[in-house]
């Protein structure tokens, strides 16, 4: 992806609730080379599993060739069409997933990931793309890829986790419940703390307001927007129709195709699905200090949730990432000018926080 400039009036990279950080994702100054990524001396295979009426493409991965009883990771997603790697239309080259999978690989531990709904080679299936998709397709793909991993020879089904990035923190955290019996361990990566339509509205506001000060939308047409997004929000609360004059430009988000996934995610409240995990079990949270996506306060509001679980013998750690951003990717809180993900490379503060985790969790 290019150097991300000023879009015309239209939301809809927001779909999914985690909006790219179009004016505020200063990078990597251009002189920085960008170093190598986490190191990948393991083996992998191409993995596939059906679920309901599509086949489900991914990758596992070893440790190191000839690996036996590893611990075994479930790399989930964040919002929208993001394949195995972590790429989306929006963000070809972030390769978050794959990072998190080598970092991991670094701390002995064997991954899989896969190809969300519409995404890489798992696609729409024979579905119009156009067409709502029930939300819980997400869920079950979810379920189906852990029960996948679990049944790799390689991987000891009494240590596992499952790393969720972003929206893939909300499946993370209820694995339990998506697969009974079930207890990961969690890794929460730049995971929402609020509801999912709060988060989208103070991105939203954030990217208005900065659009506007820079003059790509005048005084009135932020004003529309903001006002007519909150009304599709409490529209979509209350299971009411959608106000019958909405800026265009919102269409993207509150589409009808959208709908009943952003009803679906906002019932969910991080907060209390914290609290809500076995007793046990291990967690952790990561977030980067410059993540544009996710606030501060966000992340306050999700760690007052473990103040009420995961009962006896279970932790939580957060660690906060200096300079890094909502990809894990290095990011300077002076940084002006847009780079490329490809030219900032994966947190180097990543890794030393997964292998401290991985040596408590079991």
């Amino acid at each position: 992806m290019g150097p991300v400039s000023t879009p015309e009036p239209s939301l809809s990279w927001f779909v999914g609730g985690a909006a790219l950080a179009l004016l505020a994702s200063a990078c990597a100054p251009a002189e920085t080379a960008a170093e190598e990524p986490p190191g990948d001396t393991g083996s992998h295979r191409e993995v596939q599993f059906t679920v309901g009426e599509d086949e489900v493409y991914g990758t596992f991965s070893l440790p190191e060739e000839g690996a036996d009883g590893v611990p075994g990771a479930l790399v989930i997603s964040g919002s929208g069409p993001t394949d195995r790697d972590g790429n989306s239309d929006m963000r070809p080259a972030a390769d978050t997933n794959l990072n998190f999978a080598h970092a991991l690989a670094d701390a002995g531990v064997a991954t899989l990931r896969y190809d969300k709904l519409g995404s890489g080679e798992t696609g729409t299936g024979d579905r119009d793309p156009e067409d709502p998709v029930d939300p819980e397709i997400f869920d079950e793909q979810a379920a189906a890829a852990y029960e996948h991993l679990l049944e790799q020879p390689e991987v000891d089904p009494e240590r596992t986790l499952v790393l969720g990035h972003s929206e893939g923190a909300l499946y993370a955290l209820r694995m339990h419940e998506l697969v009974p019996g079930s207890s990961p361990a969690v890794v929460l990566a730049a995971p929402p703390g609020e509801r999912y339509l709060d988060v989208v509205d103070r991105q939203l506001t954030e990217q208005v307001r900065t659009a506007e000060a820079m003059g790509g939308l005048g005084e009135v047409e932020a004003r529309t927007v903001l006002s007519d997004a909150r009304a599709a929000r409490a529209a979509v609360r209350a299971d009411r129709p959608m106000p019958e004059e909405m800026d265009p430009a919102l269409g993207g988000l509150y589409g009808a195709g959208n709908r009943d996934t952003l009803a679906f995610l906002d019932e969910l409240v991080p907060a209390e699905l914290a609290a809500g995990l076995p007793e046990g079990t291990e967690s952790l949270v990561l977030w980067g200090e410059q993540d544009a996506q996710i606030s501060r306060e966000e992340i306050d509001e999700l760690m007052t949730g473990f103040e009420d679980g995961p009962g006896e013998g279970g932790g939580v750690e957060r660690v906060d990432l200096p300079e890094t951003d909502h990809v894990f990717r290095e990011q300077s809180d002076d940084d002006t000018m847009p780079a490329v993900d490809e030219d900032r490379r994966f947190s180097p503060d990543v890794a030393p926080a997964l292998e401290s985790f991985v040596d408590r969790a079991w």
